[in-house]
């Protein structure tokens, strides 16, 4: 009794040190990470930066980003446009797949330009380019904060203050980087004498030597860069308006203009799954019905198993117990395997066999077979719009 009680505590402590671990990496350490920046961010501003602030941006940058991803996926974001019809919870990608370049290349050149800002030495770097690397930054900021615009604030997001704390580290990283490299470059002892011979040379230098204005100069730059950017994708497809369809062209979230087809339920039943999943000529739908509260895609060979688990349950109700708990452990794994329109055509094939068991056992055992079979699933039906969009899978 001693040891199965000491085993029972042990896996209890280990599953403790688990959840511990799990919730210090997905919440605490980034909630700690926010903090720092923010601590580095002070002490930038009063020209005191700390040895430990680039390690702590790697994992902000890197760490957290996965994070967010992770976030981002647990409240049911996929990867699937607007258009095809989802199952359960599942929501369509927040990012229109069609503006996927220029959302990643937007990205890609924000984390260029902090790197580049970050370890060029200040005595090699172009104040133009010092510029133009601000101004990725800003683009990778604004593309960040319409992001978490977009997938913030969404019904069934518990998760959504964790999503604010990505966004937030980079913006305050980014700050501290470009303060830092203005004051490093302030100090930087100048030779302006053939500058100077030149008057155009002269009024660049007059704007670009005051590194206190960079930020600035910066935000002005940032229209054209993505001009540029804009124009060298439509060279390889791209719409001009791409930036904005990104967001737009979507559905589910706060700035989707997009209706999407009404999502699928698919439960542990796996008849189910196979009615709602497979293709409309193998499984042949043929009607709406209800279960559980959610309107389902019923075909003939759910309606039978139906009916005959009905009739085994009036007629033997100590063997459909028995029945009923072999279906619930191996019929929904069964269930959740099926995510593939061919698997669903797989699995009503294999079942017909046992639909007509069950279609001769009504016959026998019912007065009205075919009047039990076209009941079944019939609860509260479910609106023309919701009819129209729960399409079915050609």
């Amino acid at each position: 009794m001693i040891i199965v009680l000491g085993k029972v505590r042990a896996e209890e402590i280990v599953l403790a040190f688990l959840f511990s671990l799990v919730v210090s990496a997905c919440i605490f350490y980034p909630f700690l990470i926010l903090v720092m920046e923010v601590t580095y961010l002070i002490l930038a501003a009063i020209n005191k930066e700390s040895p430990c602030a680039w390690q702590v941006d790697q994992v902000a940058l890197w760490y957290v980003m996965l994070l967010e991803y992770i976030y981002v996926r647990l409240i049911g974001a996929t990867g699937s446009d607007w258009m095809i019809q989802l199952t359960n919870g599942e929501k369509h990608t927040p990012v229109y797949t069609g503006s996927w370049p220029i959302i990643f290349l937007i990205a890609v050149l924000a984390i260029v330009g902090y790197y580049y800002l970050s370890f060029r030495p200040m005595k090699k770097m172009p104040p133009l380019m010092a510029v133009i690397s601000i101004s990725a930054m800003y683009l990778g900021i604004v593309e960040l904060i319409v992001f978490s615009v977009q997938v913030i604030g969404v019904q069934g997001d518990d998760l959504a203050f964790m999503l604010l704390i990505w966004p937030a580290s980079l913006v305050l990283m980014c700050a501290r980087t470009i303060l830092a490299r203005v004051r490093e470059w302030e100090v930087l002892p100048m030779e302006k004498r053939k500058i100077h011979q030149n008057r155009i040379l002269n009024t660049m230098d007059g704007l670009l030597s005051k590194a206190s204005f960079w930020p600035l100069w910066g935000l002005i730059l940032v229209l054209p860069l993505l001009g540029i950017l804009i124009a060298i994708l439509i060279l390889f497809g791209q719409a001009p308006d791409s930036v904005i369809k990104a967001w737009t062209e979507t559905a589910d979230w706060r700035l989707s203009t997009k209706q999407a087809p009404q999502n699928i339920f698919h439960d542990e039943h796996y008849l189910c799954t196979v009615a709602a999943g497979g293709h409309q000529k193998i499984v042949k739908p043929i009607r709406m019905g209800v279960r559980h509260g959610h309107p389902v895609i019923v075909n003939r060979q759910l309606c039978v198993a139906n009916a005959f688990e009905q009739v085994l349950e009036e007629k033997t109700p100590h063997f459909h117990k028995a029945v009923r708990a072999f279906y619930d452990c191996y019929g929904f794994p069964i269930a959740k395997m099926i995510r593939k329109s061919w698997v669903a055509d797989l699995v009503y094939i294999l079942m017909k066999p046992l639909e007509w068991v069950f279609l001769i056992i009504l016959y026998l055992t019912d007065v009205h077979p075919e009047n039990r079979i076209a009941v079944q699933y019939m609860g509260k039906e479910p609106s023309i719009q919701e009819i129209r969009h729960l399409g079915i899978r050609e």
